[in-house]
């Protein structure tokens, strides 16, 4: 949904134009691309091809860094899930890469396959636009109906079946205010198979019938994002500020770009364009893979604390791949930890004094032959002056 979207009856807010409000978005006020749906209503048609194009690369690709961590990994050898609306493997960017399951490779509402386009699709001839983990591979599982509407059942079914599908990093692309129970099991099954789950910590938008009595935005907890192991993410825009009217977030870990993104839609290679804590998640699930694909031997909850530990300070930390790949975390954690506990400490033994006692006596000498030469340097021009006689002579 765009920023000013924040009640949602049935599908998405006007245009908005790319490159006005989006900083190396295409060419700067001239590409108007069409707004990203959420939800259809039950008459609208499904979302079709999105005839602009963004030729440049989105901000968000900036501010990430992508440039420099795709340097050191694209993802390549690491399994995404997408649990959304479906994903389209008809996409260029994404062909040959999408696995889909359960019918979710007709994506009708198109939040799917945007979001597995922020995640990881290749950049394409004429656009500048490109997803965060490019080289990954992508399963598609439903989490909604065919209009979006997601539900704790589908949810819950598409984190287990990814997690036996042997997903690395499992994206989920909604947010639920019932089905803790069940969703918290679903993520527990997913990480005793290793898998990272990435979830939004807000909605994108609030539905009319989840407002309070005097319009007031629910503030969660949302699931399965507050559930034990999940990685909650949240949005900010170009500003570096989350947008004034957008859902409160409940307790998220991170925070990623989430505001004007640029990805593909469900048909074409055209762009669409999106807002919200959802397409923030997308940004954090692609960088997981990154790190994945570039450190194999990382559990789940060590390429968490990864992206967590390297993420730039801030109110919300903000996701930093490059950082992520390159540095070492300081946040270690319970399991590092837990390793170390227990270790003996290793000292050096006593080096060889040999070297060190025979550059002290070639120090010594050298000094000595400096002295020497000063004194001679006081004592021979006096010498001459007296004809060498003794002093008082």
């Amino acid at each position: 949904m765009l920023a000013t979207a924040v009640i949602l009856p049935v599908t998405c807010a006007p245009a908005l134009a790319a490159g006005a409000d989006d900083p190396g978005t295409g060419d700067p006020g001239t590409t108007l691309l069409p707004p990203l749906p959420l939800r259809l209503g039950e008459d609208n048609p499904c979302t079709g091809a999105s005839q602009e194009t963004a030729t440049g690369a989105a901000w968000s690709q900036g501010t990430l860094g992508l440039a420099r961590a795709q340097r050191i990994s694209r993802g390549a050898g690491v399994t995404v899930a997408v649990v959304d609306t479906g994903v389209s493997p008809d996409v260029p960017s994404l062909s040959g890469r999408v696995t889909a399951l359960d019918g979710a490779g007709e994506d009708c509402v198109g939040h799917g396959t945007f979001a597995a386009g922020l995640i990881g699709a290749a950049p394409e001839k004429g656009s500048g636009i490109a997803g965060v983990a490019p080289e990954a591979e992508i399963v598609a599982l439903r989490g909604t109906d065919d209009r979006g509407v997601p539900s704790a059942q589908r949810v819950a079914l598409g984190i287990r079946t990814a997690a036996d599908e042997g997903a690395q990093v499992i994206y989920v692309g909604h947010t639920l205010r019932t089905g803790k129970a069940e969703l918290a099991s679903a993520v527990a099954y997913a990480v005793e198979r290793d898998a990272l789950v990435v979830a939004p910590a807000a909605p994108d938008a609030v539905p009319r019938e989840e407002l309070g009595p005097n319009n007031e935005m629910p503030v969660g907890p949302y699931w399965p994002a507050a559930a034990p192991g999940v990685l909650a993410v949240v949005d900010f825009g170009p500003s570096g500020l989350r947008q004034k009217n957008g859902p409160p977030a409940y307790e998220p870990d991170l925070s990623a770009p989430g505001s004007s993104m640029v990805s593909v839609g469900p048909k074409g290679a055209g762009h669409y364009i999106g807002s919200g804590a959802s397409l923030a998640a997308a940004g954090a699930a692609g960088a997981a893979a990154l790190v994945r694909g570039y450190r194999p031997e990382l559990s789940a909850a060590e390429v968490s604390r990864q992206l967590l530990g390297t993420a730039y300070p801030s109110d919300t930390p903000r996701l930093d791949p490059y950082a992520a790949l390159s540095l070492t975390s300081a946040s270690g954690g319970g399991e590092v930890r837990e390793r170390l506990e227990g270790v003996p400490a290793r000292l050096p033994g006593p080096g060889d004094s040999g070297p060190r006692n025979r550059a002290l006596a070639v120090a010594g000498v050298g000094l000595g032959v400096v002295l020497l030469v000063g004194a001679l340097a006081a004592v021979l021009p006096r010498g001459r002056a007296r004809s060498w006689l003794p002093p008082g002579r």
